[in-house]
């Protein structure tokens, strides 16, 4: 038999857990924004006068389009058929009309279930609860309000699943919708369920105590089984019913053999033995599997598994009932199958019975992996995810326990320049999200620099309104304009440097590419920016062949002493910038061996040391690398060195330093394409400075890519979330969850004792000052964090900084904290403890003022915004 050879893409990268959503695909669709396009009809009971609801706005035009590919149009997981399937609710209403729950399967989005709101209306929270009454792996509950009218749109909410519909475990899902008349899609972590339940705990508009819905649909296996890790497959053996042996090496231990190259085929010589065929895995012990990856040959499509089933068995005879079984789509996708539920197994076997693209009798496949249950102490767990209002593109950690978030003038979309933005804040404390639309700085904050300022305000600049500049005050929760950048930006990098003031170049997406995006600082104490003529972006450029609109992008710049910023990244040219009087520039050396790293990232984990991680030559339809890379500063030395590859090539991944110096990276794609989840990487990794070397983690539960974020919290947990931002298609994520690190967990799960800060931290600290801080028991070291904000891959305000100190007592340590602004630069920062195994209290919020901070302008000159 030939096989049809065919151009393909960049080697699949070896873990199973990636996520390709329809292959890459050529087709590229336009965005056009909206915000509810068409009017509603009047419902039976109307919102308060004057209330404006969010789609009934209006935004200008996008000046540039932004493009999504097909696959991005299509949901990754399959829509459930709901034949047969029944629903219920804690009340419905019959008498004032036909509001019924079953009407939410009845495919008429005209017919709703409504709560009971005759006589006396039934309170919140009102309850549906949907029998599949079959048990299937589902991954989102996909919710449409009524289309007549605003009344009983679902605010916050809650997910739970059952398989027996009487015992119902903690919600695998919570958040708050947006308060307008699109569809929603509500994800969670895969697993096997019959009964699914919405809990509406409020209403969007607080128009009164009412839940309606028009259909629930349920979503089903993605192929990004959560909380898992790869099997090691070290003695494993592979059979299959039939192999071919005659006119190729087909097979089946080449599924095993790390080599994606070598194929098992099924018997296609003389005559081809017909489907179904069977291959069976043998790990030679009993494991708990949870999920089995499949990747189909590389060289061609003939064999790709279309239809197929899975089966265990613990003694290779008896075979139960299928733990997991669906179709394929018919491309080179690597496929991953959630099990109903995680069964112990000694034998795995995968039935196919029916060839992707009906090409003929026949199956193949590269290689095959199986997946079981991660452990906490080892990988870390991940918590319920959070639904957010909106597409969480940027964040920053604020002060009690609040994480600011926002996306662009839409909640789900970006384009043009409308002069608002929305935003949220997600209370850590308490699980609940708030949405509000800020439009009196008159600036779409939609792809902006972020830097966090000495005085704990949020600087945001640029972006989709390109010149401009607006601070968040999280001490009044406000927001207000400054003044104008001297050139308008967007993608641009900002930081903080060691002055207190915010520097800030690049940014060629918006605003006039053709013009050099050279540098400019904005002063607190005069609220205006100062050119920069000496610093150029063009030195620090990549080599994209998109040219500057793409190369002066997301730069990684490390401030510090003397108002100095190292630019590290992503050229890979380094270079010292200098922001006295009209600045300068001047080449810092090669980062070592490493191509451009565009949407690639760098964290700075002790006192002048960094690692950069990922990224890709070009910002798009280029391989990322698996490559790592430590940057050491000695005064004006610098020193690049080649570390531990990650397991994974990224680009568009975010990372995270923690309290003990590791560096956590979450998501990213092994081939870069903003919108797409395809290639994606659903393994996070931890990086240990002593050893170099990159471990796995717990996988995630949902892609993280384009316009994704992730933010140390307070407590040494993570959040991360957002990704997409693309309007109709189906991968935004208006979601995020907080990953627990194994520092924090037991080998049974349950959280390990903390050190506790009893006292001794006052809320500014200067520099140079020493603290004694009293704790609840013997601690090992003292470390601050800075609080920082994400976005497009890039936080440059994260710094660890380890601090001196020395116990004066039981429970008593005295903590010098460094005189030099270019270590510890101005800013919000987190206090930890931590103990001799590296377990790190809850932190204590301290503000650590610039120089002369006196003269800070708390309410800056502005310009007055578009009306």
């Amino acid at each position: 038999m030939q096989f049809r050879r065919r151009p393909t893409r960049p080697p699949l990268i070896r873990r199973s857990h990636l996520l390709v959503a329809a292959g890459l695909g050529s087709l590229l669709i336009g965005m056009t924004p909206w915000l509810g396009v068409a009017s509603q009809a009047p419902a039976a009971r109307t919102p308060p006068p004057g209330a404006t609801a969010f789609d009934q706005q209006v935004a200008k035009q996008s000046p540039h389009h932004g493009i999504v590919p097909a696959n991005a149009m299509e949901p990754s997981a399959p829509v459930l058929d709901r034949t047969g399937w029944t629903a219920t609710a804690s009340d419905e209403e019959t008498t004032g009309e036909n509001g019924r729950a079953a009407n939410v399967l009845d495919g008429d989005p005209a017919t709703l279930w409504h709560s009971k709101w005759t006589g006396t209306p039934t309170p919140l929270p009102h309850t549906l609860t949907i029998d599949m009454h079959r048990t299937a792996v589902v991954s989102s509950l996909v919710y449409r309000p009524r289309a007549d009218g605003p009344n009983g749109r679902i605010g916050e909410y809650a997910i739970g699943l059952s398989t027996d519909g009487q015992n119902w475990a903690s919600p695998v899902a919570t958040g708050t919708l947006a308060d307008d008349a699109g569809t929603k899609t509500l994800g969670f972590a895969p697993q096997g369920a019959r009964f699914v339940r919405l809990t509406a705990l409020t209403e969007a508009g607080g128009r009164g105590p009412w839940t309606s819905a028009a259909e629930l649909n349920l979503l089903g296996d993605p192929g990004t089984p959560a909380a898992t890790v790869d099997l090691p497959r070290t003695g494993w053996t592979a059979t299959a019913s039939d192999e071919e042996t005659a006119s190729e090496n087909g097979r089946a231990a080449n599924v095993l053999d790390g080599d994606a190259a070598t194929l098992w085929h099924s018997k296609w010589s003389g005559t081809p033995t017909p489907l179904p065929h069977t291959l069976t895995i043998d790990m030679h012990r009993t494991q708990t599997v949870a999920a089995l990856t499949y990747q189909p040959r590389r060289d061609g499509p003939n064999g790709r598994a279309g239809a197929y089933s899975i089966t265990t068995s613990t003694d290779g005879t008896s075979y139960g009932a299928p733990v997991a079984a669906g179709t394929w789509r018919d491309d080179d996708a690597v496929k991953t199958a959630t099990f109903t539920r995680s069964v112990n197994a000694r034998f795995v076997r995968l039935t196919v019975t029916g060839e992707a693209g009906a090409r003929g009798p026949w199956t193949s496949a590269a290689e095959v992996r199986l997946s079981g249950p991660a452990s906490a102490a080892v990988h870390g767990s991940w918590d319920r995810i959070t639904g957010f209002p909106l597409v969480p593109v940027a964040t920053a950690v604020l002060p009690g326990d609040k994480l600011l978030a926002w996306s662009a003038y839409a909640t789900d979309r970006f384009g043009g320049s409308n002069g608002y933005t929305q935003t949220a804040i997600l209370d850590l404390k308490t699980g609940k999200v708030t949405q509000r639309r800020i439009d009196n700085t008159g600036h779409d904050m939609f792809c902006p620099g972020i830097a966090m300022l000495a005085d704990g305000r949020v600087l945001v600049t640029g972006g989709s309104n390109a010149e401009r500049a607006s601070i968040y005050d999280p001490a009044t929760d406000a927001w207000s304009a400054t003044t104008n950048m001297n050139i308008a930006r967007g993608y641009q990098a900002m930081t903080l440097i060691s002055t207190g003031e915010a520097f800030v170049l690049g940014g060629s997406w918006s605003g006039n590419a053709d013009t050099d995006k050279a540098g400019e600082v904005w002063s607190p104490a005069t609220g205006t920016w100062r050119k920069l003529p000496g610093v150029p972006a063009s030195p620090a450029l990549t080599a994209d062949p998109a040219g500057p609109y793409r190369a002066d992008n997301h730069m990684w710049l490390h401030a510090t002493s003397g108002g100095k910023v190292l630019q590290l990244g992503p050229s890979k040219q380094m270079n010292w910038i200098s922001t006295t009087g009209t600045g300068g520039i001047t080449a810092a050396g090669p980062r070592a061996d490493s191509q451009d790293a565009m949407t690639g990232n760098a964290v700075a984990y002790d006192i002048g040391k960094l690692l950069t991680l990922g990224g890709a030559p070009a910002y798009q339809d280029t391989p990322a690398t698996r490559r790592a890379y430590t940057v050491n500063i000695s005064g004006n030395q610098v020193q690049a060195s080649r570390t531990g590859d990650m397991e994974n090539a990224r680009a568009f991944s975010n990372s995270v330093v923690l309290p003990d110096g590791k560096v956590a990276v979450f998501g990213g794609q092994a081939y870069p394409v903003p919108f797409s989840d395809a290639t994606s990487v659903l393994t996070p990794e931890l990086w240990d400075p002593a050893t170099g070397v990159f471990t796995p983690l717990a996988t995630m539960a949902i892609p993280r890519n384009y316009h994704s974020v992730a933010n140390l919290l307070p407590d040494g947990r993570i959040f991360s979330g957002g990704g997409g931002l693309c309007g109709d298609c189906a991968t935004n994520h208006a979601d995020g969850a907080v990953f627990t690190p194994p520092y924090l967990l037991n080998a049974d799960g349950s959280p390990k004792p903390r050190p506790v800060i009893t006292g001794g931290v006052p809320p500014r600290v200067e520099p140079g000052s020493t603290l004694t801080v009293a704790t609840a028991g013997p601690v090992s070291s003292f470390v601050l964090m800075r609080a920082a904000a994400a976005t497009h891959s890039t936080d440059n305000d994260q710094r660890r900084v380890p601090l001196q100190s020395t116990a004066t007592g039981s429970g008593t340590y005295s903590v010098s904290v460094p005189s030099d602004t270019g270590v510890v630069l101005p800013g919000n920062y987190m206090l930890f403890a931590l103990d001799a195994q590296g377990v790190p209290s809850i932190a204590k919020f301290l503000t650590v003022p610039a120089p002369g901070a006196g003269d800070v302008v708390i309410d800056p000159p502005a310009r007055r915004p578009r009306p």
